[in-house]
């Protein structure tokens, strides 16, 4: 079976034909305008997936196009109701597409198909009840529970990062305060190395960015590997924040793994090792529970791609 798996981001439009098996064709991409209306950038992007399927011949042997998009989804009618980043309202992907392509069209949150997508074949693959995290701009989440995403109410629910950890605590880009995103995003983490580095002159984080715009998620860590104090704080302040919205779903979902991905994850040991002992030292809340153990993402950017083909794939 092949269907093709599209990722809707803020920059670019990428998707592939992806098999049964997980395996990623070669993949086509086209850029995100923004002030585009929605409709427009979906009218582009059905000519190219119709060209990409011409090109490679896989007219008869398309099941479907899945469709990750960010935002508040109709996923029955294919419909973006509202999505932030991408300035888009009331956007019908579904019958818009089929202005070009009689395939039936799936529509699932982008973090959703990340998470099914790390479930079904990377990192969550052994197990049934997977929680998935990104670490981005903001900090997407997704919840497969007994093999099966949950959506929610009318699709819109599994959004984890807007969980609530600290009351009236930092505001979030939602509107809230205090979210999970708030403290545990690339930006919350780039926001507390700055704070961090100007109260702190001769922190080595200078030495790695000489300019405050120069700071990235990389530099607390970078820093902290060579044992800089103020950069140690800082990675154990976001460890805590980050472990406490952990055990959170720890204890609600019980999940069997949790799936970090983004590039906060790419501190690789240093972060998982951190992150998992701080869930260790607080038993997740109760005592002789199954353990959950935290890893990082498998899939790389094809997570989105591989969960939205995977939506024709029992």
């Amino acid at each position: 079976m092949i269907a093709i798996g599209i990722d809707i981001g803020g920059t670019s439009i990428k998707g592939a034909a992806v098999d049964s098996n997980g395996s990623v064709y070669e993949v086509f991409s086209m850029p995100f305008v923004k002030g585009e209306s929605g409709e427009n950038s979906i009218r582009k992007l059905a000519d190219v997936v119709k060209k990409y399927i011409d090109k490679h011949n896989l007219k008869d042997k398309i099941v479907g196009i899945g469709i990750g998009s960010p935002g508040s989804l109709d996923t029955d009618l294919g419909i973006v109701n509202y999505a932030n980043n991408l300035k888009w309202e009331n956007v019908r992907v579904a019958d818009i597409m089929h202005e070009t392509l009689t395939y039936p069209i799936k529509l699932i949150n982008d973090a959703n198909a990340a998470a099914l997508g790390e479930a079904k074949y990377g990192a969550g693959k052994h197990y049934q009840t997977v929680i998935m995290l990104t670490l981005g701009t903001g900090v997407g989440g997704g919840i497969i529970l007994d093999g099966k995403v949950f959506e929610g109410n009318e699709a819109k629910g599994g959004e984890l990062g807007h969980t609530v950890i600290v009351v009236d605590g930092e505001p979030c880009s939602c509107g809230r305060r205090g979210c999970l995103e708030a403290y545990s995003s690339a930006t919350a983490l780039i926001r507390e190395t700055k704070k961090a580095m100007r109260a702190n002159k001769n922190s080595l984080m200078w030495k790695i960015a000489p300019k405050i715009n120069l700071v990235d998620g990389s530099v607390p860590f970078e820093a902290a590997k060579n044992n800089d104090p103020v950069a140690l704080e800082v990675i154990d302040n976001y460890i805590k924040y980050l472990g406490e919205g952990l055990l959170n779903f720890c204890n609600i979902f019980r999940p069997n793994i949790i799936v970090l991905s983004g590039g906060i994850a790419n501190a690789g040991d240093f972060l998982f090792d951190r992150l998992n002992k701080y869930l260790k030292d607080y038993n997740y809340g109760y005592k002789r529970t199954p353990e959950v153990k935290v890893v990082p993402a498998e899939l790389g950017y094809d997570s989105g791609k591989i969960g939205a083909a995977a939506l024709f794939f029992n």
